[in-house]
């Protein structure tokens, strides 16, 4: 199933090459128009600061194009066909997160490297680095098993791209992602904190970045437990609605 996803890619090389602008557009978009406007924690520079927002953004929006794709499947009787065939149940679902993990990594590199050409740096070393990595590729499989979720669970594909990404948004941008939580009002501040994607953020600034600016162990332990937590939860929940559907 994975392989099968895969073999997508060249034959629609239209869908992968837009999948790439969008993060693009954001990195030179935060980097040149809001750099200078926002305030960064003393000594991080904002181009350190964004850049690994928006690796973490760029990885959760993975949801949307597997609710979408999932969502597509249903919708032309591809999904019948495989429940039809003596495979495991899990399978379909693998396979699509699979494939889009692989693809989603791929961009994560493609934006690595265009963050180095605007100012970006790996400070905390290659294991960090790599490590850093690795926590966007469980990021995104953890949301992705909520596009999953979503996906089985609407009617047609244009529905599934929308309740993919609506809640997508305000989740991202009430995060520490873009700009520092201390900058919110206090009311925000509470939600901001506790907000999965601020946690996962804070991981990979640890990880990428690393002290003395960001820590690195008790941001990871929590961003390794909400990731598997959302993996175990919304797994569940994909694959029960997989048997119903």
């Amino acid at each position: 199933m994975t392989k099968r996803h895969l073999r997508q890619i060249p034959r629609i090389p239209e869908l992968f090459f837009f999948s790439l602008i969008q993060p693009i557009m954001f990195v030179l978009l935060f980097r040149y128009v809001f750099g200078g406007a926002v305030r960064t924690p003393p000594g991080i520079d904002y181009v350190q600061y964004m850049m690994v927002g928006i690796f973490a953004q760029s990885m959760t929006f993975a949801t949307a194009g597997i609710s979408t794709g999932l969502a597509d499947d249903l919708q032309k009787g591809l999904i019948d066909r495989f429940r039809s065939l003596p495979m495991a149940r899990s399978a379909v679902l693998i396979g699509r997160m699979g494939s889009d993990l692989v693809r989603n990594l791929f961009v994560a590199i493609v934006m690595i490297g265009v963050g180095l050409l605007v100012g970006f740096r790996f400070t905390n070393g290659f294991w960090g680095g790599l490590f850093g990595i690795a926590m966007l590729g469980l990021t995104v499989l953890a949301f992705g098993s909520i596009g999953a979720w979503i996906g089985l669970s609407v009617r047609n594909a244009e529905t599934a791209n929308i309740a993919g990404m609506v809640w997508l948004f305000p989740l991202t941008f009430t995060s520490n992602a873009f700009v520092p939580v201390q900058t919110m009002p206090g009311w925000l501040q509470a939600w901001a904190k506790v907000n999965p994607v601020s946690i996962i953020v804070d991981a990979c600034r640890g990880l990428f970045i690393g002290p003395p600016q960001f820590a690195v162990f008790p941001a990871v332990w929590q961003a390794l437990a909400w990731c598997v937590g959302l993996i175990a939860v919304f797994g569940f929940l994909a694959v029960r609605q997989y048997k119903r559907v």
